[in-house]
């Protein structure tokens, strides 16, 4: 069903029904394909390998954001170094390469630039059809780097070409986001979590 299809009289009313499929939506995401995700980056970080993120919008922000979780707290109390790249967050090569080429081609041609074969591209669209997204991928495909896809909706041709798919069912733009924000924590705080010793978790905020 999709949020919303009626008018609502109190904003109390809405946040009820958007909490619910909020929590619906985080419900939907398959466990096992995230604890595939989780055993991804946790290799990848340990090998020393690069983390290369993007996505447009609100998802270019969990991008962004996804940076200081994987890459600061996952170094703390731990023995990694993750390294984590967001290909969102620079903006004067973003727009170099929307000017000066396309901008369907602003992950594609920095993961050229900076990729190397065993490092990891994480994709974010809701839609999992931006096409800056999908060349991401297909770039990663074709050269040996590993593909996780955080989408909603019906998963499009991201969720089709990732090696894992973390689909969120949704159609709510706010509640696909919150839930691939939620995501993004949950990979980062277990990362941390697993390689921290016993009796310094609950010394930690998390």
């Amino acid at each position: 069903m999709t949020f919303p299809d009626q008018k609502f009289d109190s904003i109390a009313a809405y946040a009820d029904s958007y909490f619910g499929h909020a929590h619906t939506a985080q419900a939907s995401v398959d466990r096992d394909k995230l604890d595939a995700a989780f055993h991804m980056l946790d290799a990848a970080y340990e090998r020393g390998a690069v983390l290369y993120v993007c996505g447009n919008g609100g998802s270019a922000s969990i991008s962004n954001h996804l940076v200081c979780d994987h890459s600061k707290s996952g170094q703390t109390d731990t023995d990694l170094r993750p390294k984590v790249v967001s290909l969102s967050t620079n903006m004067e090569m973003v727009t170099a390469i929307a000017n000066d080429i396309s901008y369907e081609e602003i992950f594609a041609y920095q993961l050229q630039t900076l990729a190397e074969p065993g490092d990891v591209l994480l994709t974010i669209s809701s839609s999992g059809d931006s096409e800056n997204v999908v060349r991401a991928a297909q770039w990663a495909k074709e050269n040996d780097l590993g593909v996780i896809s955080f989408t909603g909706f019906d998963g499009g041709r991201s969720a089709k070409m990732a090696d894992i798919n973390l689909h969120v069912d949704g159609d709510n733009y706010g509640v696909i986001e919150d839930t691939h924000q939620g995501l993004m924590h949950i990979l980062a705080q277990f990362i941390r979590h697993h390689h921290m010793d016993d009796a310094t978790i609950p010394e930690r905020k998390f």
